[in-house]
């Protein structure tokens, strides 16, 4: 699969469209309101940039994954909370300003993060030779992720009716994507999926469940208001896949790199919708009480 033209070239053109898209829907003011948010931008930046790579380091470690599938948790681990992580926080009455303040931010972040972690992690499990994210293909990582984005936010500022026009396509286009990509990356590997899943589904389950909780118990710590902790819950625990996979793929040309978040693309959706329902019923009586 990892040799076809289709994911060389036509995997990345997705993803830019994909980032376009996420462009479409930011303007300057996303980046504004950080300073109206200091204390919840910077929670929610500090355990996804900072904390998440020490648990997904920990959970590889503990379950002593083959280099491959550790470079591919450690690359999931640095992949930016995607739009999935706005609709997921507005059906659980998050602050959506907030995650969409934190997409715009870690757009730009993942750019540097995503080579430096994946890198780190190439040469600690000793999985070098042509898997190392050399200068050329930092390079190619940071015009995938921020150039589309830029675009789009220049062509929103330019006519916002076009940007809301596309909004609804682009987002049905990133969710065929994922789902191609990462059903796409399991069958190449299918001799091999079994033994795959059995060892990076437990760790890649583990992993969201803790990003979830971490991301809302964190955001409580710091006192941030209800709505802001969800908003950070899903935001630190629904990453952009279609980044990771495409990284995977067309950058590092490896599908076994890409099964931990193919894995994870599907996980996420069932382990943050529980997690959004056992918020809200915590929450209810409460209410209720009141």
């Amino acid at each position: 699969m990892n040799d076809s033209a289709l994911i060389s070239i036509g995997l990345p053109i997705a993803l830019a469209i994909i980032m376009f898209g996420l462009g479409l829907s930011l303007t300057p003011a996303d980046f504004r309101r950080v300073a109206r948010t200091p204390r919840a931008v910077a929670t929610a930046l500090v355990l996804q940039v900072l904390v998440l790579p020490v648990i997904a380091f920990g959970l590889v470690l503990a379950f002593d994954l083959e280099p491959l599938l550790a470079v591919g948790v450690m690359l999931l681990a640095a992949s930016p909370g995607g739009t999935t992580a706005n609709l997921f926080s507005h059906l659980f009455r998050g602050d959506v300003a907030l995650n969409v303040s934190l997409t715009a931010i870690n757009s730009v972040l993942a750019a540097f993060t995503i080579p430096l972690i994946t890198n780190v992690a190439i040469t600690y499990f000793d999985a070098e030779g042509e898997l190392g994210l050399q200068v050329g293909k930092v390079l190619q990582v940071m015009a995938i992720v921020i150039v589309p984005v830029v675009i789009g936010m220049v062509v929103r500022d330019r006519s916002e009716a076009f940007a809301a026009r596309a909004d609804r396509p682009v987002r049905v286009f990133s969710i065929v994507v994922l789902v191609v990509v990462a059903v796409g990356a399991l069958l190449g590997e299918r001799d091999n999926i079994g033994g795959y899943i059995q060892q990076v589904g437990l760790v890649t389950g583990l992993f969201c469940f803790l990003s979830l909780s971490l991301g809302y118990a964190g955001a409580r710590v710091m006192r941030l208001d209800e709505p802001q902790a969800i908003a950070s819950s899903m935001e630190v625990g629904i990453h952009n896949t279609t980044i990771a996979l495409t990284i995977a793929l067309s950058v590092l040309d490896s599908t076994e790199v890409a099964i931990p978040a193919a894995v994870y693309s599907v996980l996420m959706y069932v382990l943050a919708t529980a997690f959004g329902f056992l918020i809200t019923r915590r929450r209810t009586p409460s209410r209720v009480a009141r």
